[in-house]
């Protein structure tokens, strides 16, 4: 069986491209690029995932809402 360590980048023939945040030999968790995060049965998805050569994707940093400046404020 192949082993996919956490950080690996692999593609899923139906969900493409993503990075393993987790494995053991029962589960594996997979964030993917388009599909988000998604659990496996380690043993039944193994055959539809290959290894990828690319760099993993650039985490998003969450953009905070700015409150609106009121006349006071400005003042």
């Amino acid at each position: 069986m192949a082993n996919f360590n956490q950080g690996a980048q692999v593609e899923h023939q139906k969900f493409g491209l993503g990075t393993v945040m987790s494995s053991t030999d029962e589960r594996i968790v997979i964030k993917f690029d388009d599909h988000g995060e998604k659990k496996f049965v380690t043993p039944m998805v193994i055959g539809s995932l290959k290894k990828s050569d690319r760099q993993p994707p650039a985490e998003k940093r969450a953009s905070r809402a700015r409150k609106p400046k009121t006349a006071a404020a400005q003042g």
